[in-house]
């Protein structure tokens, strides 16, 4: 009985493979390979960078494709202490930090209201925050630069944390409003019965509902916010007040032609290590949120 059930349920996987056409293996081969090499290309320069980062500069420059002569982490102390990796490191914790816990309150709060509410204006409001990610960010420096300045915010933290949100906020409404918009009725209506207000349905229901879409969106904007350059060059010029993206541009820039190589490649190390441990841990949540989206 288990030998014929087994065989029925791979009957259509039989099937199916009979039925397959030579131009479908060719596609199949075909996007195998190009995402073999694509691999290939991303992984094998971070391999040798890691490498290269317990290596002292004499040795990548002579030999930069062995392993290290002496596995040590003096690159990895001399960037972090003399080069002010440390520094920035817990700069960009505390912007980045801060305006992903603002961004995705607001971008909640909005999303729910844009979602779940009829009023004068919604389709103005969710259409002009469509237009914000459409907007080049290159072309609102200038203005973002001027409005910091009044505020007395230009080359703070504080500054640097409002532009992010500002920054992030339409992603986060746009890929949030779905999310709502598919929430059941009979729940909310439930919890109005019940006597709970606006504010306590939406904490205390509605966002535990959506929480698959919040932690795929704050990974997305995480991702984002960490590995912004053009923004915190443009509006935090103060040295003390550098991230990440900053300083190691500065530290791979100052020294001219007397470069440390293992602490610079160490540097690039600890920038990178927080978003690929982020990445590696939640890519199953990343891909499920993005289908459940997609198809909601």
């Amino acid at each position: 009985m288990s030998a014929v059930t087994l065989d029925e349920q791979a009957a259509p996987a039989r099937a199916d493979r009979s039925r397959r056409t030579p131009s479908d293996a060719l596609v199949a081969g075909t996007s195998h390979t190009m995402l073999i090499i694509w691999s290939v290309i991303v992984i094998v320069p971070f391999c040798w960078v890691l490498l290269s980062s317990f290596k002292t500069s004499k040795e990548i420059l002579s030999s930069p494709f062995t392993l290290p002569a002496e596995w040590s982490f003096d690159n990895y102390v001399s960037a972090w202490t003399k080069a002010g990796i440390g520094t920035y490191f817990f700069n960009t914790v505390i912007v980045v930090g801060t305006a992903l816990v603002l961004v995705m309150l607001l971008g909640a709060m909005c999303a729910y209201v844009l979602a779940r509410f009829e009023f004068f204006g919604r389709n103005f409001i969710y259409y002009s925050m469509l237009g914000g990610l459409t907007f080049p960010v290159f072309l609102v420096i200038v203005p973002l630069f001027f409005v910091l300045q009044g505020f007395g915010l230009l080359n703070t933290l504080p500054g640097l944390i409002l532009t992010y949100v500002a920054y992030a906020l339409p992603f986060t409404v746009f890929f949030l409003y779905a999310f709502f918009k598919t929430l059941p009725d009979d729940v909310y209506e439930a919890a109005m019965m019940d006597g709970a207000g606006e504010w306590r349905t939406f904490f205390r229901i509605m966002l535990p509902m959506a929480a698959p879409g919040m932690a795929g969106v704050a990974i997305f904007n995480f991702l984002g916010l960490w590995n912004q350059f053009l923004l915190p060059v443009a509006l935090n010029t103060d040295r003390k007040n550098y991230v990440l993206t900053q300083g190691m541009a500065s530290f791979s820039s100052q020294a001219g032609y007397n470069v440390d190589f293992g602490a610079l490649f160490a540097g690039v190390v600890l920038t990178v290590l927080p978003v690929l441990v982020v990445y590696l841990i939640f890519q199953r949540r990343i891909a499920g949120t993005v289908s459940t989206g997609t198809f909601r």
